[in-house]
């Protein structure tokens, strides 16, 4: 039978793992987290003003297209760049609002998609298609839902690319409502951007959101576009970048000004839907990206019953300091990042929103081990 060794008790073996608990933790946020918390953006020799294809997917998306699209098409953006619509196979109006947009907007280019691609679920068949209509080498990828934050959208996105650069990762928030929901989901696209964007700068990106995302035609085409992921219903964004990212080709754009903000699900149901059809296709990711985002968000959901624990059981004093070790690391990053990102009024209950994350786990956690739904709207 197992003994302790005469010199620990079980008191102190809790109070251990505490330690290393938070020990992961603070290595999370010391070693990714602070790097977008203190991100400057590089500086550049000379600015150069790519021809820019920006592409939009958009199946039954006529309201959606009729608020956010004059805000794609009414760029400020010197160089040449057009608006690719790519209409798969739309049984409301909208072929007939992109005709009425084009009559005003020369530079939207119609892309209108009849049928569906066998084999090829989800979005990835009309996204592919936009891509090659694509006249230029910088694409610039959103959703019909989403509104660019400015008319320099598209200037500021292409400005990330320095030499070398093929992928540029920007950041899509929610838009500001009132109600606790629209905080939990305002903090899980933060959390979630603090993730990806942090890892990119780190040298190890795994994703990017369709919603706002840049790389380069050439990048799609040598790696024969969605072939190695057209199985799968999702992944146009994630899985894509997760294959083709690496730590020299990839950097970041998080000007307030380069954000295209999305409207919100407005019932817990609705988000629950949402973000379990996006958590399929973390299954697929890179065994290191898993291996990463699984020892953080396993040490996140351990933290706090562990310190509980310690509380209860060891000398209090200790479990408090290394508690606030992790509390005020964690603070700083949250500060710094959401005023980076926009997000600065949900800073007074970051720690209330962090001890919420344990429940979003649990509640997602099993999503990683679904089928994958086949729609894409």
């Amino acid at each position: 039978m197992f003994k302790l060794p005469p010199y620990l008790s079980y008191h102190e073996i809790w109070f251990i793992l505490f330690c290393l608990i938070t020990f992961t933790q603070v290595f999370y946020y010391a070693w990714f987290f602070l790097r977008l918390a203190f991100y400057q953006k590089p500086s550049k020799n000379k600015s150069q003003q790519h021809p820019v294809s920006v592409i939009i997917c958009a199946r039954d998306e006529a309201a959606n297209l009729a608020a956010n699209l004059p805000g794609a098409l009414s760029q400020t953006y010197p160089s040449t760049h057009e608006v690719i619509v790519v209409n798969h196979n739309s049984q409301d109006d909208t072929r007939y609002l992109l005709e009425e947009f084009k009559k005003t907007f020369k530079g939207l280019h119609i892309v209108n998609l009849e049928y569906e691609a066998k084999g090829i679920p989800g979005k990835k068949y009309p996204l592919s298609m936009g891509i090659r209509e694509a006249k230029h080498e910088v694409l610039v990828l959103t959703d019909s839902d989403c509104l660019p934050a400015s008319e320099f959208w598209v200037e500021k996105m292409q400005d990330g690319y320095l030499e070398g650069t093929q992928i540029v990762l920007g950041y899509s928030p929610h838009k500001k409502k009132p109600g606790l929901l629209n905080k939990l989901i305002r903090f899980e696209t933060f959390h979630s951007a603090l993730q990806y964007l942090s890892y990119a700068l780190a040298g190890q990106p795994y994703m990017g959101v369709g919603r706002n995302l840049s790389y380069k035609k050439e990048l799609f085409l040598r790696n024969k576009g969605f072939s190695s992921i057209n199985h799968v219903p999702g992944g146009d964004d994630d899985l894509f970048i997760n294959k083709v990212a690496s730590s020299v080709n990839t950097r970041i754009v998080i000007d307030p000004e380069a954000f295209t903000f999305s409207e919100p699900k407005k019932t817990f149901r609705e988000w629950v839907r949402q973000k379990t059809r996006h958590y399929t296709t973390g299954k697929y990711y890179k065994p290191r990206h898993k291996f990463l985002l699984t020892l953080y968000s396993g040490s996140h959901i351990l933290f706090y019953p562990a310190f509980v624990l310690s509380l209860l059981y060891f000398q209090w004093p200790w479990a408090l300091v290394v508690f606030g070790l992790r509390f005020l690391i964690q603070g700083l990053v949250y500060f710094r990042c959401m005023k980076k990102l926009g997000e600065s009024d949900l800073f007074p209950f970051w720690w209330l929103l962090d001890v919420w994350m344990i429940g979003y786990y649990f509640i997602f956690a099993p999503s990683l081990w679904k089928k994958p739904r086949a729609e894409w709207r």
